[in-house]
Parts: C-alpha cells; sequence; structure tokens
C-alpha cells in the first residue's frame, strides 16, 4: 500500500486466528471441502485462520460481505485457487477473466440475458422439459438417477437457446466430460493450498485434461462451422462472433469464444441441474410441500399443458427451488484474493489475503435464519424476502460478478418443475438424505436414485 491514510492508522493489523491445522484442511479438502470449513464459520460473522502460512478470512456476515465483493470489489481478484482448478477448461472467459478482458466479456454477452431474451426463450425450455417428462412415462414406472436426468435436460436447454441445437454435440459425452473434470479439483485445492507446481500428477488428473480437450475441440468446431456459414440467429455464439473490446476495438479468436461457452455450459447447465436434483429430492422428503406445489401448477395450468405464460405465476414453486437453493447451494464457496491492502470492518486487510465466502455456511448461518437446516419455502415468500439482508442469500454469487445467468437459471428450473410435476411423481429411494460434497459445485455424495410414478 502506498501511504496509510488516517483512519488506516485505527485499524485493526492483528487478527484472532482459529486454530486449523494445515494437515486437517488438506484431509478435508482432499475428502469434502466443505469439511476445511471452520466450524466456528456457521455462527460467527468473520473468521481468521492460517494454512500453511496464508492468511485467510471466512466471511458470514452479509453487511461485510457487502463491503468485500462490492464496495471494495476492485481490491479483489479472482485468485490462484480458481485459476489452478478452472483455468484449463475455461481459459480466460467470464468466469476465470480478471479486470478490463473480464468487463468487456460481460458487456458484450449482457444482451443475452435481458429479460425480454429471456421470455422469447421460455418456449425452448418448455419443449426441452416436456421430451424429458415424455421420456419418462414412455419407460412407465421405474428408477431414475434425477442428477443424470437434470443434467441432460438443463444441457438440452442450453444448446438449444445458446447454441441453436449445437450441431450435432455428443450430449452423453458432454456430461460424462463435465463429471471427468470436475472429480478431481479437491487435488487441485489441495495442491494449490501448497504452492506446488502445476506439472504434478495426481488421481484423476489425465482423465481431467482429456476431458478438457474433448470438450473444448467439440465447442471449437461448433465456431468453426458458424465463422464458415454465417447466419443471424440471435444466440450466444453469434453475439460472441460479433463482439469487440470498446478500448481495442478487437474480436474475440476462437479460443476466447470457447472459454466463454465452455463457461456457460459447465456454469450454466450443472449447477441449475444440481439445483434440481436437490428440490426433486427434498419435495419427496416433504409430502406437505410437495402437495402444496402440485395445487399450484394444477391451478395455474388448469389441466392443460404449462404454457410460457404459466411461469410468472407459479409462484410457491419459485420459493421451493429458491429454499432448495438455500440449502444446497450449486455454487458452496466464493474464493477472492486482495490485490492490495483493503479496509473490511475494522481490520487492514494484507495484500495477499485470500477472502472466502461460504455460501453454504452463510445460508445455514444461525444468526440469519431461523431453523437454518430446517426445508421451509415459506422463507420466500415476499414479505420475509423483504425483510432479509441482500447478501443473506446469494445462491449466484454477489456484486459486480454476481451469476449473468441468475434469472436464466430460475426460471429455466420452474418450467421443468411444473412441466414434469404434471404428470410425475417421485419418491426417494434413500431413507435418508444424501450428504453433499463439493467438486467446485454441490453434488450428492451418492446417486440420487428416485422412483418414478406417472401421477
Amino acid at each position: 500500500m502506498d501511504t496509510a491514510s488516517h483512519t488506516d492508522s485505527n485499524l485493526k493489523t492483528d487478527f484472532p486466528l482459529t486454530s486449523q491445522s494445515t494437515l486437517g484442511a488438506l484431509v478435508a479438502i482432499l475428502r469434502n471441502p466443505l469439511d476445511a470449513l471452520p466450524p466456528s464459520v456457521f455462527n460467527e460473522p468473520l473468521v481468521f485462520s492460517k494454512t500453511a502460512g496464508e492468511l485467510k478470512v471466512y466471511l458470514a456476515d452479509p453487511a461485510l460481505i457487502h463491503e468485500a465483493l462490492v464496495k471494495n470489489a476492485d481490491a479483489l481478484g479472482k485468485g490462484d485457487q480458481v485459476r489452478r482448478a478452472l483455468g484449463s477448461a475455461l481459459g480466460e472467459g467470464l468466469l476465470t477473466a480478471d479486470g478490463a478482458h473480464w468487463k468487456w466479456q460481460r458487456q458484450s454477452v449482457a444482451g443475452a440475458f435481458r429479460h425480454d431474451k429471456l421470455l422469447e426463450l421460455q418456449p425452448t425450455m418448455i419443449t426441452a422439459a416436456e421430451r424429458t417428462r415424455d421420456r419418462w412415462l414412455e419407460k412407465g414406472n421405474g428408477t431414475l438417477d434425477i442428477s443424470h436426468e437434470m443434467m441432460r435436460t438443463t444441457f438440452d436447454i442450453i444448446v438449444e437457446t445458446m447454441m441453436s441445437g449445437g450441431h450435432g454435440i455428443d450430449v452423453a459425452k458432454v456430461e460424462k466430460g463435465i463429471s471427468d473434470f470436475l472429480e478431481p479439483t479437491g487435488w487441485n485445492f489441495a495442491l494449490g493450498l501448497l504452492h506446488a507446481p502445476e506439472w504434478i500428477p495426481y488421481p484423476g488428473r489425465r482423465k481431467a485434461q482429456a476431458a478438457v480437450e474433448f470438450l473444448r475441440s467439440s465447442l471449437g468446431s461448433v465456431i468453426e462451422k458458424r465463422r464458415e456459414n454465417p447466419d443471424d440467429r440471435h444466440d450466444l455464439v453469434n453475439m460472441l462472433l460479433a463482439a469487440s473490446d470498446p478500448e481495442t476495438g478487437r474480436a474475440m479468436t476462437n479460443a476466447e469464444i470457447v472459454d466463454n461457452l465452455m463457461t456457460f455450459i459447465t456454469a450454466g447447465h450443472e449447477t441449475t441441474a444440481l439445483g434440481l436434483a436437490w428440490t426433486f429430492d427434498l419435495l419427496a422428503r416433504h409430502p406437505k410441500v410437495e402437495k402444496k406445489v402440485l395445487a399450484e401448477i394444477d391451478t395455474v395450468t388448469e389441466g392443460r399443458s404449462v404454457t410460457a405464460d404459466d411461469v410468472s405465476k407459479l409462484v410457491y414453486t419459485r420459493q421451493v427451488f429458491s429454499e432448495a437453493m438455500r440449502l444446497y447451494p450449486p455454487a458452496p464457496i466464493i474464493t477472492r484474493t486482495a490485490l492490495r491492502d483493503f479496509q473490511l470492518g475494522e481490520y487492514l486487510i494484507p495484500e495477499g489475503t485470500v477472502l472466502i465466502v461460504p455460501i453454504y455456511a452463510v445460508h445455514r448461518h444461525a444468526s440469519l435464519w431461523s431453523d437454518p437446516d430446517v426445508f421451509d419455502p415459506d422463507r420466500f415468500c415476499q414479505e420475509a424476502s423483504k425483510t432479509r439482508h441482500r447478501y443473506a442469500y446469494m445462491p449466484f454469487g454477489a456484486g459486480p460478478r454476481v451469476c449473468i445467468g441468475n434469472a436464466f437459471a430460475v426460471m429455466e428450473a420452474v418450467v421443468i418443475l411444473a412441466v414434469v410435476l404434471q404428470k410425475v411423481r417421485l419418491a426417494a429411494l434413500e431413507p435418508k438424505a444424501p450428504t453433499p460434497i463439493m467438486k467446485v459445485t454441490l453434488r450428492p455424495n451418492q446417486p440420487l436414485s428416485m422412483k418414478l410414478t406417472p401421477r
């Protein structure tokens, strides 16, 4: 920092450290990074710890989260952890880029997520959800892996809406590729914590690299075909092809377009699919809530097929999805690295500090939610939502880097829930709810097998 201001001289630079062993943190990260969170972060506003000699600040207080991610957004970068975990697949796309490069990419795709554009996409979402439902009905009674089914459905939607059909992309292979890529990320985080060289081999590394090569080359061929045969479709691919940096006027290279398509496909379909899988599991375990959802869908649709006009009227169904995302936020942790010293509350946070916003813990924080582990969609009725701090609930992140596709994801989820539940019932096969495990995203620790019965 240049010269400390007068206010800075009053700031605390001694941090009350919570003891956390580096070895314990490494073992937890490899098993499930959620286990590496200091337990006090579920009831304290701010927790400091040191692992491998590095200061970490865990923020669970909404006002401090706002102060860090919004007021001091320019003092924070994505940091090495994110780049190590995701950089090989997402390159310098919207999720991983920093500074001016992030800004112009964000501006160039913003138009695809305007409210009027999203409304135009609703019929495509409904058709994709109907394809899933009809496939299930053909099957009749039986069991489903609901996570896999939702991955397939949301991938179908993202390819149709963002890439106008995707030109024969192998859906099953892409889904497996994304799982293979995310599977060993615990190793990535653990080795990053030790500042180990990036060439160090670890279990699953080769498989993850092969998956990245397959995914990137599949999308690269989509872009090449589109460059050879341009058209006037209003989809994300064409927006990225037409984008230019306002500073330099340069267009995106094929690799940069692939970075962004990879970001939307991995971040955009997998997170919503997981949110939906957790929602179906919760509904199956809470019959009263399920009954209320089914009654709302029946009342709004009056027995006919779901239409685009119905989606905004399914208020309780949206609350159910919101509450599922509170308990199981698909992106459970945000990390940032301080690019310079900055003030946070009464502390002076030094450059190089890793800031961790454990969204999973914020959503279950004792001071923010009554009975935080209980599934209660009424928390998201209009009155309750009004009184809550904006940063007490953030399944899509916060600040200038809030997920650009958040409205798309919620709309898509409500459509899928309505179309499927209108005709189908799903029952949980396992008596105990699965344990959430973090592989960048929040996945169940076992396949979510559910019993299918036509309604």
